[in-house]
Order: C-alpha cells, then sequence, then structure tokens
C-alpha cells in the first residue's frame, strides 16, 4: 500500500504544471526507470548525450543572436534538461546527484563574488572583478594541492577558436603574450607567408598545421583587439548568408540560378546588395538622429 501511495504521489508530480524543477527530475527519473522507461533514454550514457548538450547550448546562442526570445524560453528549458540528465545518470552511478550540481555551483558563486556576499567593496569595475575572478579561480586550484599548468582546464571540447582565445589568455596571465597588437599583426602576415610557401612544396598534413598555426594567431588578434572570435565569425557568417541570398533573389528576378549565371555577374550582384545594406543602415542611423534631435 506505501508503494501505491508513492507511485501515485509520483504521478501527481509529473502532471502537476506548478512543480517546477522537482518535476523534472522526477520526469527523468522515471524515463531512466530500467523497467518502466523510455527504451531509447534507458540507453543513453555520458558520452552519447555530451553531444545533445553541446547542440544545445549553441541553439541557446542562436536563439539569442535572432532576438527570438520566445523560442529562448523552449532553449533554455532544453539546455536546463541536459543538466538533469547528466545528474540522473551520475546519480544511479554513485557519483553525485542533482542537489549536489546545485549546491557546488552556489558555493562557487558565494566564494567567487566577496564583493557581493563578503566584506570585499563594490566600487570596482567590470574588468577588476574579472581579474579578480581569476585570482579566486587560480587559488582555488593552488589550494587543490596539484601542482597545475597554467593551462589546466580549458576544455578539450571547447570550440576549436573559443579554446585558442581561452589557452592564449591563461598563458597571457604568466607573462606570455604579445605585448601590443601590431606585434599580432605582424605574426598572421608570418604565418601566411609561411602557409604560401607550404602550398608550394610541402605535404597536405604539413598545409594543415601551417593553416591552424594563422587560424591560431588570428585569434589571438582578436583577443587583444578584445573581440569574440566565435561571435565574429557568426556575425560574418551571417552577412554571407544574406547577401548571398540576396544575390540569388537578384538572379531569380531575371529567371535565373546562380549555376545559370558566372562570377562577374554574381559578384556585381553581391556588391549591389552591399551597398543596399550600407544606404539601408545609413537611412536607419539618420532616423534615429533625427529623432534624437
Amino acid at each position: 500500500m506505501p508503494q501505491d501511495h508513492d507511485h501515485a504521489a509520483r504521478d501527481a508530480l509529473v502532471h502537476d504544471r506548478e512543480a517546477g524543477i522537482e518535476r523534472l527530475i522526477e520526469i527523468m527519473a522515471r524515463l531512466r526507470d530500467p523497467e518502466t522507461g523510455c527504451p531509447w533514454d534507458i540507453e543513453q550514457d555520458f558520452a552519447s548525450i555530451a553531444p545533445y548538450t553541446i547542440e544545445e547550448a549553441y541553439e541557446v546562442a542562436d536563439a539569442i543572436e535572432r532576438g527570438a526570445w520566445d523560442e529562448l524560453r523552449g532553449e533554455l528549458g532544453d539546455l536546463l534538461l541536459q543538466t538533469v540528465y547528466h545528474a540522473q545518470m551520475a546519480r544511479e552511478a554513485g557519483h553525485f546527484t542533482f542537489a549536489d550540481v546545485v549546491r557546488a555551483i552556489c558555493d562557487k558563486m558565494v566564494a567567487r563574488h566577496p564583493h557581493v556576499f563578503g566584506p570585499e567593496s563594490r566600487d570596482k569595475s567590470a574588468a577588476e572583478q574579472s581579474r579578480d575572478w581569476e585570482r579566486i579561480k587560480a587559488a582555488e586550484r593552488a589550494a587543490s594541492g596539484r601542482t597545475q599548468s597554467a593551462l589546466e582546464g580549458v576544455a578539450v571540447g571547447l570550440p576549436a577558436l573559443t579554446r585558442a582565445l581561452k589557452l592564449q589568455a591563461r598563458a597571457a596571465r604568466v607573462g606570455f603574450d604579445w605585448p601590443s597588437a601590431g606585434e599580432v599583426v605582424d605574426k598572421i602576415a608570418e604565418e601566411a607567408r609561411e602557409l604560401a610557401e607550404a602550398r608550394q612544396s610541402r605535404s597536405q598534413e604539413e598545409i594543415a598545421e601551417e593553416f591552424g598555426d594563422l587560424l591560431f594567431a588570428v585569434a589571438n588578434l582578436a583577443r587583444h583587439l578584445q573581440v569574440d572570435p566565435e561571435a565574429a565569425l557568426r556575425a560574418a557568417n551571417a552577412k554571407f548568408t544574406r547577401r548571398f541570398q540576396a544575390v540569388e533573389a537578384a538572379l531569380a528576378r531575371r529567371g535565373k540560378r546562380p549555376e545559370d549565371s558566372d562570377l562577374a555577374e554574381m559578384d556585381a550582384l553581391w556588391d549591389a546588395a552591399k551597398a543596399a545594406e550600407r544606404a539601408a543602415a545609413a537611412a536607419v542611423d539618420e532616423a534615429a538622429e533625427e529623432e534624437a534631435g
């Protein structure tokens, strides 16, 4: 009888739309139940779910980029589900629980914000507080008692440009850095020359290595310019997509497709699309200035 009551209570929780995070935790536990759960969910493990976790994080970023706030609500839910999923698998394996996850992040936030939750002054710039954050992280690593590389803890699974940025920032904190952006530009030119030379006489593997060196130097320049290279490349992708689709639309008005055209015609249409974008942006700026005036 008590078991029936417990099952009924769990069923009630699953269907209680006001129950909050406890409802999601229960849903995940039920999906993973080896006897009554979902066969697909039961088969999954940390490694098989990790790609979905990464994908959901990107979908959150995409919704933010597009200002799709209704979509963002759903995407954040999908990302939260990933945390609950991993925590459920960890509980089953005896590693930790969702409550442990919450406790750990709460403790970390309190410890790393002494200017909010402790005695330190809030009278600091965002840059100063970022430096304090890194100082506290370094102290935490030192307190662990393990000898660590300055680069330890930069996740291998990060997007390559983001990981390059973080590796370079870690090295810079111990003095291994170019003094100025100008010297990084010179390094980019050097790497570009080496890549051009590799194309003439080296293997494809060596060409790929030189290309990687060039990208690494470009990421370093982004850091010196305080530009997020992933965001900059996403914006460039969006701009390319927008302008190429304008070329396709212009060709369609002529009764043509890109494969029916040639580079000269498409390049001219590209320039026209670029000019139209700039004119539209200038008109928006002018209207804003008039409204402000």
